[in-house]
């Protein structure tokens, strides 16, 4: 498209010299880095204990002082997509440069398009620098060299945490379409954040109590079915979808992309006679409708954007 490349350049020129993009790169960083290596540590001091296969994923997998690094970046990565989206559209507007770059020959459709790709590109920089950084730790701390499957799971890793930090970057850009104001779109897109992030699971609780009873009072059955209804809506989360697909991909031991699993006499036949790693592609194949639901919502985010921003007024923009 004409004048693509032209808007990418110049959102990229934005961001790198952005002061928000280098503080908030620096301080997702600086974290990432001391949980690594306080693993690494932690993982150096159990070498015994640890199958050497295993070793470099658990860099990615264990926590540190509080959380690991998966659980870092479902957390905190939305925030990246946040703050490079938010004042996307309504900046331009305001400063009156967004009429300026429509009045040359470039169709509104590259705009909003030109706009979104650069904040993917900005994405996939920061993600895959802390990734290559944290293996480079891992290698200097820990001592092991990771095998291809390992290298394949960081890598789908890496590719899953893109397409759910782009979602929100498709969140902030819509509200900043939608929003003249960018303090309006930042807290529209952080309630949004913090709606999906915390209320979601606690609102699950909530409801299946209600309708089910507590679980004290359930016969087995019944708290079963209950855990079922919480978990159907815990996963209308982007969070939770993350979460759960990246934890399963980045740990060969886990069989199911469920955090909880029954224990019934049958389950726990399964599990001590199949009791080895998954391979990568049985890793894969349990976590795909995650992914795919991922990139489902992230495509309708972004189209929801389009269709609004391409079906605004000139003359208000």
């Amino acid at each position: 498209m004409n004048g693509l490349a032209a808007i990418v350049r110049k959102e990229l020129a934005d961001h790198f010299s952005s002061y928000r993009f280098v503080i908030l790169f620096a301080l997702i960083a600086m974290v990432s880095l001391i949980t690594a290596y306080m693993v690494g540590l932690r993982i150096r001091g159990a070498e015994g204990e640890l199958k050497p296969q295993f070793v470099f994923l658990m860099i990615f997998a264990e926590r540190g002082a509080m959380f690991s690094l998966v659980e870092f970046v479902a957390f905190f990565g939305p925030l990246v997509g946040l703050v490079l989206g938010f004042d996307a559209i309504n900046r331009e507007r305001n400063e009156g440069t967004l009429s300026k770059i429509l009045a040359q020959p470039i169709y509104r459709d590259v705009v909003i398009n030109g706009k979104f790709l650069a904040g993917v590109i900005m994405i996939a920089v920061l993600l895959t620098a802390i990734v290559l950084v944290i293996t480079g730790l891992g290698l200097a701390v820990v001592g092991v060299v990771p095998g291809a499957e390992e290298l394949l799971r960081v890598a789908v890793y890496l590719v899953v945490s893109i397409v759910y930090v782009a979602l929100w970057l498709g969140v902030a850009i819509l509200f900043s379409i939608l929003f003249r104001s960018t303090a309006t779109s930042a807290l529209a897109a952080l309630a949004v954040w913090i709606f999906f992030s915390f209320f979601v699971t606690i609102g699950a609780s909530i409801l299946a109590n209600t309708l089910l009873g507590q679980a004290a009072d359930l016969k087995p059955e019944a708290a079963m079915r209950k855990i079922a209804a919480v978990r159907q809506v815990v996963l209308l989360s982007p969070m939770e979808l993350y979460s759960e697909a990246t934890a399963t991909v980045i740990d060969p031991m886990r069989r199911s992309a469920r955090s909880f699993i029954p224990g019934g006499p049958l389950e726990a036949l399964s599990m001590t006679r199949f009791s080895g790693p998954l391979a990568f592609d049985q890793s894969l194949l349990l976590v795909m409708p995650h992914i795919i639901s991922l990139l489902a919502v992230t495509v309708v985010c972004f189209a929801v954007s389009y269709t609004v921003f391409m079906r605004q007024e000139i003359r208000s923009l």
